[in-house]
């Protein structure tokens, strides 16, 4: 956050002040929407959400350290006060931006997105200041909230961009407008609420290479139809990367390394370098190769490129985050979300990462599915008995149990078994896990099996 007094602040975003005694004070770091991480310097954003009202907590904020709030009443604490908390903190970030002019990356997709933005980030904090999405902060409220951790030293501005409705890429873009937009997949997540099927999401998604100027680039996935189908809709430079010989980055050579790591040869216009992740399951290649489009056409050479993916790591919690318990048993947490394409991804790391172990899977909900929600968590009960798991645990009532039926229909020796919630969850797996075993756990976040995924790791 570049300094600048709440005057300054107030007249950006059209504020009254409330309980200022000097219009003059400065806010030098970064603001928070949660009052528990607001940093001393900073400003606290007071939203009002379904559970939580954080104008109740504008107080403790304060104390902690922020300079003032941001907020749509008045609150007995030194407050810049507007009609829209969101709208005001939107500006607030599009003018940091054109006061210090970082290079702004864009990064969309179904899935795949925050271990692309922490890939990328890892890449590019080694050749220049870089600042990147915390966690998956990536809607109307957190992609702010990024820009505004940028400062005069920040060369890149690496932003996850969520798009859970038509419109949403395009409101994220006119904050943050990309000069680079990397379109990762398109897959059925959020899909009941942007159409019918992947053309309504593609729609959706090809919005951020609509926002690209004529002196930008899209990078698009030259594996997936859908991507592909958005070279049309930029007035930008189009530059492929994947699998296809048509790629200009791309991956050759693709094996498993040790522990379901993966390997392959990168090419790059600039040469070829070879490239050994440290995340686990072949679907990273795919992520490693949009990193690696990313810095290509940032200037960086393939050698430098290949050593940042090298000395890569996971950073984002309950994404494929794997634990070694005393005992011997092996927790994989990719709790934080889910789709069937994620869903899939995972089931097959961990048979990978597994090898001759017991494998024990612990699954919920996939979210946002529409009508064809059944059918979808049917798919992923089959692929659970096909792919051999020892044990599965499905969890809750619905469409966990069409996991659970399918799976016990396969007739393919999966131990199948139910539970109402992720209490019992935990207790069932807490019961059947043996050591050695290696347990998956994954769901979309709102099931909240990540509580189970961290109880299981820290037993």
């Amino acid at each position: 956050m570049i300094p600048m007094t709440l005057h300054e602040i107030a007249r950006v975003v059209g504020a009254s002040l409330h309980d200022v005694r000097d219009p003059q004070a400065p806010v030098t770091a970064p603001s928070a929407v949660d009052s528990r991480e607001v940093v001393p310097g900073g400003l606290f954003v007071a939203t009002a959400g379904a559970r939580v009202d954080g104008h109740d907590h504008a107080a403790a904020a304060v104390a902690g350290g922020a300079v003032a709030v941001l907020a749509s009443r008045p609150v007995g604490v030194p407050a810049l006060v507007v009609e829209d908390v969101q709208l005001a903190i939107g500006l607030l970030a599009r003018h940091l931006l054109e006061r210090i002019g970082p290079t702004v990356i864009g990064i969309t997709g179904s899935v795949g997105k925050t271990t692309t933005k922490d890939l990328l980030a890892q890449v590019l904090e080694r050749h220049a200041a870089t600042v990147a999405t915390d966690r998956s902060f990536n809607n109307e409220l957190g992609l702010p909230l990024t820009v505004l951790r940028a400062d005069a030293a920040t060369r890149y501005l690496v932003l996850e961009m969520g798009a859970g409705r038509k419109g949403d890429l395009r409101y994220l873009t006119g904050i943050a407008p990309p000069r680079v937009g990397l379109v990762l997949n398109v897959g059925s997540a959020h899909v009941e609420r942007m159409g019918a099927g992947p053309a309504d999401v593609a729609e959706a998604k090809g919005e951020l290479v609509e926002a690209l100027p004529a002196d930008g680039v899209a990078l698009l996935n030259a594996d997936d139809p859908y991507v592909m189908g958005m070279a049309g809709r930029t007035r930008a430079q189009v530059l492929l990367y994947g699998g296809s010989a048509q790629a200009r980055v791309r991956a050759e050579n693709v094996r498993m390394a040790d522990r379901a790591r993966t390997a392959f040869e990168l090419v790059t216009p600039s040469g070829r370098a070879p490239v050994e992740l440290g995340l686990i399951g072949e679907h990273q290649v795919g992520n490693a190769l949009a990193a690696a489009a990313v810095a290509t056409v940032l200037g960086l050479g393939v050698a430098e490129i290949a050593d940042g993916l090298n000395a890569a790591r996971r950073r984002s919690a309950g994404r494929l985050e794997i634990v070694e318990r005393p005992d011997g048993v092996t927790v994989v947490d990719d709790a934080y979300n889910a789709s069937p394409e994620s869903m899939r991804a995972g089931l097959r790391a961990v048979k990978a990462l597994a090898g001759t172990r017991r494998t024990v899977a612990v699954l919920g909900a996939m979210g946002q599915q529409a009508g064809a929600s059944r059918t979808r968590h049917a798919e992923i009960g089959r692929l659970v008995a096909d792919l051999r798991f020892d044990v599965l645990i499905a969890v809750g009532p619905g469409d966990p149990l069409a996991i659970a039926e399918a799976a016990e229909s396969s007739k393919q020796g999966v131990a199948v078994h139910t539970a109402q919630g992720v209490t019992e969850a935990l207790g069932l797996a807490g019961a059947l896990l043996e050591p050695g075993d290696v347990v998956f756990v994954k769901a979309s976040s709102e099931i909240g099996l990540g509580v189970c995924a961290r109880a299981l790791a820290g037993a």
